[in-house]
């Protein structure tokens, strides 16, 4: 039986149809640039013409480059653009033609996808279709020749999208993107405003009030949003520009923005990066000693790492004794930021403590603990509770709805027996800690932990 591919539809308008000439602009779109040290599993990634927006989405690239030679295969997300149908979309062919060469589809992928309600093969949906197409050359430049599987999504739930990926998730072998721009002809300020508040979402993985204003590929990102916090992956934005920032007028622009998905047991900043953190919780606290507040830096001269979305925990002690432990329960702002409010708390404002004095300062030690996303534990008594935790590795969140509290996976130390664990966590929230509260609800989180310079 003779092979069928897919033609590249757009090669010669979204991107150079000529190898030479494609192979040198990708070549200056991945670039190294600084690296954040992060190895994703999954990306966004915008879509536009190159000459727009092919700069940003060699960021998240960048990215899963590292990872060339594991990737053997890319599932990739794209909302249709020219023909409106419902529910997810998959092409019958062997291969899809770039200028670089050829990439298979993955046979495999394809069928399990078929095997969904929400999944048909249809051919007219994906004729000039640019959201799809446009990565595939990335793809190839960045990862090498790796079966691709791509998926339009026409009028589908995000639920639907989630379901899906929950399907083809794969394991090291399988990488995910998602095909999206953000915002679309607003003034410049204005993109920049609502870009800024989209990206804010995706980072905090709080992406139910995204819709099609804030990214025409929402319903992926609300899908791979879904699996942030169930399979606990840490986000950061990596670039978000817009045309007017690459090469268009700033009156009415499109913004676009690229995203690494990193497994959050995995993830741990660059050694410069702990180290800035370091210095950024000291200064806090003697500018607390100085002026009775905390020290805020500038952030947009950050690495993304440090200005992406995150809660963290700063945790002080004397002489090896605790001195103060203060931190946030959710993100709500950079990760700089909350580290330098934190360790203000921790010196000046844990009621279990007085007040950090100058001569106290001398000897103290500094350690930052970031939160991953906190995933429900099913556990109806104590016993259910104490048979899922893992010691020394997962934090525990304990709370009814008017209570709660927090052990970091630190306390292991000193409680090391997991039902001591919880019956002192419980007294901390203020319930009797031998009994089981009615309507009591759990939830573990990991942390990356380091002492601050």
């Amino acid at each position: 039986m003779p092979s069928r591919v897919k033609a590249a539809d757009v090669a010669g308008h979204f991107y150079p149809a000529q190898p030479d000439e494609l192979a040198g602009m990708l070549e200056r779109c991945l670039a190294p640039g600084p690296d954040p040290g992060i190895v994703p599993k999954a990306v966004v990634a915008p879509h536009a013409g190159y000459v727009y927006s092919g700069a940003v989405a060699g960021a998240a690239y960048r990215a899963l480059a590292k990872r060339r030679g594991e990737i053997k295969r890319v599932l990739l997300f794209g909302p249709a653009h020219r023909m409106a149908f419902k529910g997810l979309a998959v092409l019958r062919v062997d291969a899809w033609l770039t200028p670089l060469g050829a990439l298979a589809t993955d046979m495999e992928l394809l069928e399990r996808a078929l095997a969904l309600p929400e999944v048909s093969a249809v051919d007219q949906p994906f004729l000039g279709e640019h959201s799809l197409e446009v990565h595939l050359p990335f793809i190839r430049q960045a990862l090498g020749p790796v079966s691709v599987l791509p998926i339009l999504v026409g009028g589908a739930a995000p639920e639907t999208v989630a379901k899906t990926l929950e399907a083809l998730w794969g394991g090291p072998d399988t990488a995910i993107v998602i095909s999206s721009d953000l915002s679309h002809f607003l003034d410049y300020a204005a993109a920049g405003k609502r870009d800024a508040a989209t990206s804010q979402a995706i980072e905090r993985a709080e992406g139910d009030g995204l819709g099609g204003h804030d990214a025409c590929g929402y319903v992926g990102i609300r899908g791979l949003l879904a699996h942030a916090k169930a399979r606990d992956l840490r986000i950061t934005a990596l670039d978000v520009r817009n045309s007017g920032d690459t090469a268009g007028d700033k009156a009415r622009v499109v913004g676009y923005g690229s995203y690494a998905f990193e497994y959050a047991h995995a993830a741990r900043l660059k050694d410069r990066d702990r180290v800035a953190l370091g210095v950024l919780a000291r200064d806090s606290i003697r500018q607390g000693l100085d002026a009775g507040q905390p020290a805020l830096p500038a952030i947009e001269p950050l690495p993304c790492t440090l200005r992406a979305q995150r809660n963290s925990f700063v945790t002080i002690a004397i002489d090896g004794k605790l001195r103060g432990c203060i931190g946030s329960l959710r993100p709500t702002r950079p990760l700089a930021l909350d580290v330098c409010e934190n360790a203000f708390r921790a010196a000046f404002a844990d009621p279990r403590f007085p007040k950090l004095s100058p001569a106290e300062a001398e000897r103290l030690s500094v350690s930052v603990s970031i939160l991953s996303h906190p995933r429900p534990i099913a556990a109806a008594s104590e016993d259910e509770l104490v048979d899922r935790l893992r010691p020394d590795i997962d934090g525990l969140i304990l709370g009814d709805g008017k209570r709660q509290a927090l052990f970091l996976p630190s306390v292991w130390e000193g409680l090391p027996d997991a039902r001591q664990f919880t019956r002192h966590l419980r007294h901390k929230a203020g319930f009797e800690p031998t009994a089981w509260p009615q309507g009591l609800k759990a939830w573990r989180f990991e942390t990356e932990s380091f002492a601050a310079a």
